[in-house]
């Protein structure tokens, strides 16, 4: 297998960012709030960022897409939005407050160290000789509808560069997720008849709840297929439920939404169908398009981020992100930061971890190119 030099760094467009530049870099765009629906003040600020260092980037939506080098395309892709701050705050979520060598604010864990750390590894490669091209996707929607990357996705089919491996930029500690689970969102729907709370008994007639009730115990202990050997088993637990609104009225309806998270081991088709024959209500599907993926830990991208991170875990993750659009793809999810401070309040990121994402992401391209091929 033929193998491609490192570009010596005379020949690299830049300067590539310095430590304490990307450190400031990321304090910036975590000052910058950014919630689902409302990412361009923060894709204005990255776009220029990109022009001033002699990077030409396309605009979709509020999606940022910059692309480097021919060949094979190598996408690093990860998002711009946060969710809303929520409550329990004791510091501004949008001041990026530095303490003890930690940075809180919101978004600074998820997913800005990873924006940061790849666009800082992006820039270092920018004019690099590689053996593939470089995509580097910097989206909106992804906490919301995953809007940003399927934009993107779209645009890279349309120009006949569609990638052929991927690397999802979220907080994982830096271990290597190779495999995500899906999500089938059902609705379970029993109906009655409405009457009296007082007369239900003489009369009876179907109650809604008592069949919902029945058709949520027949679901304990579904069989939803084997274990796969990365992400486990397949889940579906009750999340939601709504009936009657007053004590006295026993309602003609009743509801249950169940979340399942679901693995390569039985398709969501299958899962319904299984469902539907252990309950009597009517069963809606309302939404199954996240898949679950899964990339063979013998993969190349696998193998050379181990390479680079020999400590590094593999595991599966039951959490969503855009890595559900790329399940025809070789892809890991992995990034500075870890996953339990997402979405909490004082939301914080190491600075270290910011340094060593960058670290990381760098070393993965050059593992990469040594080994001339992405697949």
């Amino acid at each position: 297998m033929s193998r491609a030099p490192a570009a010596p760094a005379a020949e690299r467009r830049g300067p590539a960012l310095a430590d304490a530049e990307l450190l400031e870099l990321h304090r910036r765009i975590v000052a910058i709030p950014s919630p689902s629906g409302a990412e361009g003040a923060l894709a204005d600020e990255l776009a220029a960022l990109l022009a001033g260092r002699g990077v030409a980037c396309e605009r979709l939506g509020n999606s940022l897409l910059a692309t480097v080098g021919e060949g094979p395309l190598l996408l690093l892709d990860s998002h711009l939005d946060t969710v809303p701050a929520g409550p329990g705050w004791t510091l501004p979520p949008h001041e990026a407050t530095r303490r003890d060598g930690r940075v809180i604010g919101l978004g600074s864990n998820d997913a800005k160290a990873s924006v940061a750390a790849l666009l800082a590894a992006f820039l270092d490669i920018a004019a690099a000789r590689l053996p593939f091209a470089v995509a580097l996707a910097l989206v909106e929607g992804e906490e919301t509808s995953g809007r940003g990357t399927a934009a993107v996705l779209a645009e890279l089919e349309r120009r006949g560069t569609p990638p052929v491996a991927a690397v999802i930029g979220e907080p994982t500690g830096l271990d290597l997720a190779v495999a995500q689970k899906g999500l089938l969102v059902l609705e379970l729907r029993a109906r009655g008849e409405a009457c009296h709370a007082a007369h239900a008994g003489t009369l009876g007639g179907r109650r809604a709840v008592r069949e919902l009730v029945r058709d949520l115990a027949a679901l304990e202990g579904i069989d939803l297929g084997p274990e796969h050997p990365v992400l486990g088993r397949a889940t579906l637990e009750p999340t939601v439920l709504r009936a009657g609104e007053v004590h006295n009225a026993v309602p003609g309806e009743a509801l249950a939404v169940l979340d399942g998270r679901t693995t390569p081991s039985l398709p969501a088709a299958e899962i319904v169908a299984r469902v539907r024959a252990r309950v009597g209500g009517e069963l809606r599907v309302r939404s199954d398009r996240f898949r679950p993926c899964a990339t063979p830990v013998e993969a190349a991208l696998v193998k050379a981020a181990q390479r680079v991170r020999p400590g590094a875990r593999i595991f599966g993750s039951a959490t969503l992100s855009d890595m559900a659009q790329l399940a025809d793809i070789p892809a890991i999810k992995v990034g500075p930061g870890r996953s339990e401070r997402s979405h909490t309040a004082d939301e914080w990121v190491a600075e270290e971890e910011i340094l060593d994402g960058a670290r990381f992401y760098r070393g993965l391209i050059a593992e990469l190119a040594a080994a001339g091929s992405l697949t």
